[in-house]
């Protein structure tokens, strides 16, 4: 097994984020993890939806 292949690509948070220990954090941290990644989740569904907004406004237009 390559030990390389346990490593996060350089750059990549969501490899970072699932690879930390949660043992030493407690309840009340976990709890503001929770809290700040169901806020990044509100945020990323938020930029989604204006690009699919976008993207529809665009087809409107140039099918006109």
């Amino acid at each position: 097994m390559d030990s390389e292949e346990n490593l996060p690509r350089p750059g990549d948070p969501i490899a970072l984020l699932v690879k930390q220990d949660l043992d030493p954090l407690s309840v009340g941290e976990l709890e503001g993890r929770i809290a700040l990644l169901e806020g990044e989740i509100a945020r990323v569904r938020q930029h989604m939806q204006r690009a699919v907004n976008h993207r529809a406004s665009a087809d409107a237009l140039f099918k006109r």
